[in-house]
């Protein structure tokens, strides 16, 4: 449950800061106001070409508080609930729903030359705001809706060739510790719809409603990893299937937020629809950017999957010194590497040769990750080694190898409240995607390990890098930490060679 829960606010991460061009076609667009519009549409045109700030400019929230308190009894007796009874007071339409029910028509109005709408007096701004608000909510949670029910994501994830790409279980053991990673990971598209589509600036500002999705959809994904405990996978092959289909399943249950939240209850016993409109996060919503929702997605959960899988194996990330090497601590692989501020940073996989070998092969080599070739092409063109290394950085940066479920909630709420990044731009390469355990020998170019040449290795059977010491940051309580985190615990080969036995 942890894992899942892992998952589920790292995907959240991803989604949230997404663009919104105004090409949704299922998203009204108003006239401009001009004289002339005035003339025809009446008083409320004046109130057209609303910001996100004319809600609190104009008390908004207070203002729906005491509308609220003021229709409990209509808002109760009304069978479309809220929407219903705003609609009957706002412009005489008691059966305005905005349902997600199938029908193209049921959040629509039409605020021009609107008899009841436009004697609403001093109401009028108010009434045309929370109805804007409404509308372009309904209209952010079909676009959803319509990107992740396309086939498309179906078709990027259930990919027959997961766990042989990029696994390689050395002791042929049971793959329940996969299947549930990978069920884990498509389990949390409803959080993932948390913010899609979402403008980094507008959630920043709209906090109180960024909480309010943030925890109504983890509530709603949750869940949702009992209802598959019976799933038997008779081969590793199996898992693609599975978490294709999880991705459509997971939807469904939150696309329902949308029905609850118009009918004026709570989504998730979290808040109702007031909190989702505070602050004018949709007063100027501008619509769902469906094919980017659909890309994002695609490459954030197959990033997900990846690090899931390679998490179980001995893949680690190892640099810290200057690009280009020749500073005596070895040389790594310039195919499996970025040069990040100065620095440069490899990503290895000690792989280990299976039976009996009288070599010293038989210790294994360093390698490039399983299904590494794969990355930035084809299925796989929304992750690049370059992404793996970028976020496993940030993420070790934060918090070393204990990037939990805390941590990243905590960096969630942080990025979409203080506006200081942007999950949805920097897709596959956002901080904690990837947690491949980092271990920084940039210490060494001056300081004295044995052996120090042998640090960095390229890739291949001929290469097996040397750790005689506290490699890590030259600590070796570090060392230890970052051993274990890439499953290294009791692992003799980097240690073969040396004279002393190394702290670790």
């Amino acid at each position: 449950m942890h894992l899942l829960r892992y998952f589920a606010t790292l995907i959240l991460l991803f989604l949230s800061c997404l663009s919104v061009p105004l090409s949704d076609p299922s998203l009204k667009t108003l006239p401009s106001r001009s004289a002339g519009t005035l003339q025809q549409c009446g008083p409320v045109a004046a109130f057209y070409n609303q910001k996100a700030a004319d809600w609190n400019s104009y008390g908004l929230d207070a203002w729906l508080n005491t509308w609220w308190s003021n229709h409990t009894a209509e808002i109760g007796s009304n069978s479309k609930g809220f929407a219903g009874a705003f609609g009957h007071w706002a412009f005489g339409n008691p059966n305005w729903s905005c349902r997600d029910d199938g029908s193209d028509s049921s959040c629509d109005f039409n605020p021009c030359d609107d008899n009841v709408l436009n004697s609403k007096g001093d109401d009028l701004r108010q009434a045309y705001y929370t109805l804007e608000s409404v509308n372009r909510l309904h209209s952010y949670f079909q676009g959803l809706g319509e990107a992740f029910q396309s086939a498309s994501i179906a078709s990027a994830l259930s990919k027959d060739s997961w766990a042989t790409i990029f696994y390689k279980d050395k002791d042929v053991k049971s793959v329940t510790a996969l299947k549930e990673v990978l069920n884990a990971a498509s389990t949390v598209v409803g959080v993932a719809a948390a913010f899609g589509g979402l403008a980094g600036p507008a959630a920043g500002v709209a906090s109180g409603a960024v909480s309010a999705l943030f925890a109504g959809a983890v509530g709603a994904a949750v869940p949702l990893l009992g209802t598959h405990q019976d799933d038997t996978l008779q081969k590793s092959a199996d898992l693609g299937a599975v978490l294709g289909r999880r991705v459509l399943e997971s939807l469904k249950s939150f696309i329902s937020a949308n029905n609850i939240l118009m009918h004026g209850d709570s989504f998730k016993n979290t808040s109702d629809i007031r909190t989702y409109l505070k602050d004018g996060l949709f007063l100027d919503f501008g619509g769902v950017d469906k094919v980017q929702v659909i890309d994002s997605m695609n490459a954030f959960l197959t990033g997900q999957a990846i690090n899931a899988l390679w998490r179980t194996q001995k893949v680690f990330i190892m640099g810290g010194g200057a690009c280009g090497d020749g500073q005596g601590i070895g040389e790594g692989p310039q195919g499996m590497s970025i040069c990040r501020d100065g620095k440069a940073w490899y990503l290895y996989w000690w792989e280990e040769p299976r039976g009996i070998r009288l070599s010293e092969s038989r210790y294994g080599w360093t390698s490039a990750p399983m299904g590494s070739d794969k990355l930035g092409q084809g299925d796989y063109a929304g992750v690049t080694v370059q992404d793996v290394i970028n976020s496993s950085l940030d993420a070790y940066t934060h918090a070393k190898f204990d990037y939990t479920v805390e941590t990243a909630a905590t960096r969630a709420q942080d990025a979409l409240q203080n506006g200081w990044g942007n999950p949805g731009a920097a897709a596959a390469s956002w901080e904690g995607v990837f947690t491949i355990p980092v271990c920084d020998v940039g210490w060494a170019v001056m300081g004295e390990i044995a052996d120090k040449q042998y640090i960095l290795q390229p890739q291949g059977h001929d290469y097996r890098p040397h750790w005689c010491g506290p490699v890590c940051a030259g600590d070796e309580a570090t060392t230890r930490a970052f051993i274990h985190a890439a499953n290294m615990d009791n692992f003799q080969s980097p240690r073969f060679t040396c004279d002393d036995d190394p702290p670790y």
